[in-house]
C-alpha cells in the first residue's frame, strides 16, 4: 500500500528546488537528510526518483554523499536556529 508522508508537500518543494541548484554544503545536507527520511518509505515514488536523479546529477553515490555530509557536519553547523529556513528532521 502506498502512503503519503506527512512532510510530503514541504519535501516536494525542497526537492524541486534542489534539482535547479548546485551541490552546496547546505544542499548536500538536505539531500542526505531526505535520502534518510525516504529510505524504505512505501510511497512518495516521485520524490525518491528525484533524489536518485540528484545523486546522478551531482555525480555522487549515496555512500559518497553521506561521507561528504559527515565531513560538513563535523566542520561546522549546517542548520542554525537563526537561519530563516525551516528544517524538519521528523
Amino acid at each position: 500500500m502506498t502512503q503519503t508522508h506527512p512532510q510530503y508537500y514541504q519535501d516536494r518543494r525542497i526537492v524541486s528546488q534542489l534539482l535547479a541548484e548546485e551541490p552546496t554544503d547546505y544542499n548536500l545536507a538536505e539531500l542526505a537528510r531526505l535520502r534518510i527520511r525516504y529510505r524504505g518509505f512505501p510511497g512518495a515514488a516521485d520524490i525518491q526518483r528525484d533524489l536518485d536523479e540528484l545523486l546522478k546529477q551531482w555525480q555522487l553515490s549515496e555512500e559518497a554523499l553521506f561521507a561528504r555530509t559527515r565531513e560538513i557536519h563535523s566542520a561546522r553547523p549546517v542548520y542554525r536556529i537563526d537561519d530563516s529556513r525551516e528544517d524538519d528532521w521528523s
